[in-house]
C-alpha cells in the first residue's frame, strides 16, 4: 500500500506506517469527538454521521464506540465525522491536526482527504491487529487553501473490528485561557428550552467546558415551570443564571445574555435558540474553533431541517448590498440530503464557503467583539443577526459557519414570514440595517426593491402586508431614537394591525368556505406563468387594468379558487377577484378578497412614501450612523431592561 500526498508536488512512494508507530502522543486539545448515531436514529439520520454504503449497519454500543462486522468497510466521511480541514487551514493557527483513535480487532483504518473540487485522495493508512490498540495519524493541513475535508475509512477482516474514543485533535494546547458562557433565548417553550439545557447538561465533555448558562425567559409559560426544570437546574448548578423579563423580541433576549456575559469572566459566548435539536459536540466544537483562530471571530452553526432530518437546509449567508437583502452565499447548496448524496459523493461540499454573518439559532461571538461593538440593534426580531455579522466584518472581526456544527431547527419552508405581522420587522429592520450598511448614498436597489414588494403584495390581495410595509417606513422615516421607546410595544401593535384586512386573519380550512366558482379548467390555465419580458409586462399590465374595474359582487363571499401555498403567485392572483391561499404551515387558509379601491389608495401611499424615502435617505443614514453606539452600548439596553423589569 503506498501513501499518496499532495503538497503540490509528484507523490513518491512510502513506507506505510505500523500500527504500533502510530502510537504515539501527538494529540494534546480535542477538537472534534467522533460520534456514533442516537439509538434508535432511522437511516436518514444515521447517514449524518456513517457512510455505510452496503456495508452491514454499524453497530455501537454508546455514542463513541462502532463495531464493523467481518468483511465490511465503513465511511466516516459523514457531516458530523468528517473533519473540515480547509475551515482549520484559513481561519486558526493550526498548521496540522491529530486523528487519534482507539481500535480492536483485524482490519484496516486508511486516511482520506478532499480537494475544493470534491476529488479524493487517499493520504495513509495501516494494518490493524487483534489487539487492542491507540493509533494517531499527523495531518498536514496545508494543501486545504481553497476546501477539502478529512476522513477515515475503516475495513474489518475476518472478524470485527471495534473503533472507540475516537477524534479529531490539536498537537498544541491554545495560546490563551478561555471561558465559555451559553445564552438561550426562550418565549413561551419552556419544555424545549429544558431539553436544550438537558443536552448540554448531560455531555459531560459539553458540560466541563461551560462556565455559565444564560436563559433569558420573556414568555408567560414559564421555563421554572417546566417538568423537568427542576432536574437541569441540580445538574447544572451555580452555571445557570436564569433571567425574566417582558418579551422584547430575540434582538431584547439575546441582547440580556449578552449583557449577562459580561458580568462574568466568560471570555466566549453561545447564542443558541430555544426550538432548535441540538447536537452537543457542536457546542465543544465551535469553541475549539475560537480557541484556535487567529483573530477574534463570530463562528456559527449550520441549520440542518428539524422536519427532515438529513436534510443540510442552509450552509451559509451573505447580505447582496445593493439591494441589501439576503441570500444564500456562492457556491453553496441549498437544501442537500445526506441520504441521497453522501459527502463523498458531493463535489458543492467541499469548497470552503464565506460569509457575511451567521444564523443566531447557534453563534459564538467572543467577548472582545461584544465589548468593542456592542449588543444588538433594538429590533426585535430579523436583521439583527444579519446586521451583527456585518457590523463585526466593518471592526475587523469576521465570520465563519463551520460544517460538522449544526442544529435541527425549522427551516423556512414551513414558514413564510415575508406576510403578516412579521413583514413589519422584516422591512423596518432592513432599512435601518442598509442605512447603518449600505455602500450607496441612496440605498442602492433597495428601494426599487421595497416598492416590488409593495405592488406585488397588492396585486396579491394581500392588503394587511402591504399595510405593515407603510407602517414600517413611518418608524423608520421617525428616526433611530424611535426604536427602543418602541421595543416593548412593536410586536402588539403589529399583530393589533395584521387583522385589519381580509388576507391578514387566518381561516381554519377552506371547507369552512363556499365551493370555489372558478371551473379547474379555466384555474389551470390562469396558473401558466409568464416568462418573457413581453409576457411579464403583458400579465402585469393587466393586473393593473383589472383593478380599475369594481369586484364580482358574489366574489365577497365565495371565493374563486382555492389555492395551495406554493401555487400562490402574483401572476395567478392578480387575475382573481377572490381566493383562499393555504398558509405556509398548512394550518389554515387566508380569504383574500380584491378591493381596487384599496389598492390604488394604498399604490398611492406607498409612490409618494418611497419619494420621501429617497429623499431623505442619506439624512437618515447619517443619524443611524451617528446613533449607533448608543443604539448598541450595554448601557442603552440596561436602562430598558430596568424600565421593562420594573
Amino acid at each position: 500500500m503506498t501513501s499518496t500526498q499532495d503538497q503540490g508536488v509528484s507523490p513518491e512512494r512510502v513506507a506505510e506506517p505500523q500500527a504500533d508507530d502510530l502510537a504515539t502522543s501527538k494529540a494534546v486539545t480535542l477538537l472534534q469527538r467522533v460520534i456514533l448515531p442516537r439509538p434508535g436514529d432511522p437511516s436518514k439520520v444515521r447517514s449524518l454521521y456513517l457512510d455505510e454504503g452496503k456495508a452491514k449497519r454499524v453497530r455501537s454500543s454508546g455514542r463513541e464506540v462502532a463495531t464493523i462486522a467481518a468483511g465490511n468497510e465503513v465511511s466516516f466521511a459523514a457531516y458530523f465525522n468528517a473533519f473540515p480541514a480547509s475551515y482549520w487551514r484559513r481561519w486558526t493557527v493550526l498548521g496540522s491536526v491529530v486523528l487519534k483513535l482507539q481500535v480492536s480487532g483485524p482490519g484496516r483504518v486508511d486516511v482520506y482527504r478532499s480537494k475544493a473540487d470534491g476529488s479524493i485522495i487517499h493520504v495513509t493508512g495501516t494494518t490493524t491487529k487483534g489487539d487492542d490498540r491507540t493509533v494517531e495519524f499527523d495531518l498536514d493541513l496545508t494543501p486545504f487553501e481553497d476546501g477539502g475535508w478529512y476522513w477515515f475509512d475503516v475495513t474489518a477482516d475476518d472478524g470485527t473490528l471495534t473503533v472507540q474514543r475516537a477524534g479529531w485533535w490539536a498537537p498544541e494546547a491554545p495560546a490563551h485561557e478561555t471561558r465559555l458562557s451559553v445564552g438561550i433565548c426562550t418565549f413561551n417553550r419552556p419544555t424545549d428550552c429544558v431539553a436544550a439545557l438537558e443536552a448540554l447538561a448531560s455531555d459531560e465533555v459539553v458540560a466541563d467546558l461551560i462556565d455559565t448558562v444564560v436563559v433569558a425567559d420573556q414568555g408567560n409559560k414559564k421555563v421554572r415551570d417546566a417538568a423537568r426544570f427542576g432536574a437541569v437546574e441540580d445538574a447544572l448548578g451555580s452555571k445557570l443564571r436564569l433571567v425574566e423579563q417582558p418579551n422584547l423580541g430575540g434582538s431584547g433576549g439575546f441582547s440580556r445574555t449578552m449583557y449577562e456575559m459580561l458580568q462574568t469572566q466568560a471570555t466566549h459566548h453561545i447564542l443558541l435558540d430555544d426550538d432548535v435539536q441540538l447536537e452537543p459536540d457542536s457546542i465543544a466544537r465551535l469553541f475549539a474553533f475560537a480557541r484556535y483562530a487567529k483573530r477574534p471571530m463570530l463562528v456559527g452553526g449550520q441549520m440542518l431541517a428539524l422536519q427532515d432530518r438529513s436534510v443540510l437546509h442552509t450552509m451559509g449567508e451573505v447580505v447582496a448590498r445593493d439591494k441589501f437583502f439576503w441570500r444564500a452565499a456562492p457556491n453553496t447548496e441549498y437544501a442537500h440530503d445526506f441520504a441521497k448524496k453522501s459527502l463523498r459523493r458531493s463535489p458543492d461540499l467541499h469548497r470552503r464557503i464565506d460569509v457575511d454573518y451567521t444564523g443566531w439559532w447557534m453563534c459564538l461571538i467572543p467577548r472582545e467583539v461584544v465589548e468593542r461593538t456592542g449588543l444588538a440593534l433594538p429590533l426585535f426580531i430579523k436583521w439583527d443577526d444579519a446586521e451583527y455579522g456585518i457590523r463585526a466584518g466593518e471592526n475587523g472581526y469576521p465570520t465563519a459557519t463551520l460544517p460538522g456544527v449544526a442544529v435541527w431547527h425549522l427551516s423556512w419552508s414551513d414558514k413564510d414570514d415575508t406576510a403578516g405581522w412579521q413583514a413589519y420587522f422584516h422591512t423596518r429592520n432592513r432599512l435601518v440595517a442598509a442605512a447603518l450598511h449600505t455602500p450607496y448614498k441612496r440605498g442602492g436597489k433597495l428601494l426599487q426593491d421595497t416598492f416590488k414588494f409593495d405592488l406585488k403584495f397588492l396585486i396579491m390581495l394581500q392588503y394587511a402586508t402591504a399595510s405593515l410595509h407603510h407602517r414600517a417606513y413611518e418608524d423608520f422615516l421617525a428616526g433611530p431614537e424611535r426604536l427602543f421607546p418602541i421595543l416593548p410595544t412593536a410586536l402588539p401593535v403589529a399583530l393589533e394591525h395584521q387583522g385589519d384586512y381580509p388576507d391578514g386573519q387566518i381561516i381554519p380550512s377552506s371547507s369552512d368556505l363556499p365551493l370555489p366558482s372558478m371551473g379547474a379548467i379555466k384555474a389551470e390555465r390562469f396558473m401558466k406563468p409568464p416568462t418573457t419580458p413581453v409576457t411579464i409586462g403583458r400579465t402585469l399590465g393587466a393586473a393593473l387594468v383589472h383593478n380599475l374595474r369594481p369586484a364580482k359582487p358574489q366574489a365577497q363571499d365565495v371565493p374563486e379558487m382555492n389555492i395551495a401555498a406554493q401555487d400562490a403567485r402574483w401572476f395567478l392572483l392578480s387575475r382573481l377577484d377572490s381566493a383562499t391561499v393555504g398558509t405556509a404551515d398548512g394550518r389554515g387558509v387566508t380569504f383574500r378578497r380584491r378591493e381596487p379601491d384599496t389598492f390604488w389608495r394604498m399604490l398611492r401611499h406607498s409612490v409618494r412614501t418611497h419619494v420621501t424615502l429617497y429623499r431623505e435617505f442619506p439624512r437618515l443614514s447619517a443619524q443611524y450612523r451617528a446613533h449607533l453606539e448608543q443604539l448598541t452600548s450595554p448601557a442603552s439596553w440596561a436602562k430598558a431592561f430596568e424600565v421593562t423589569d420594573a
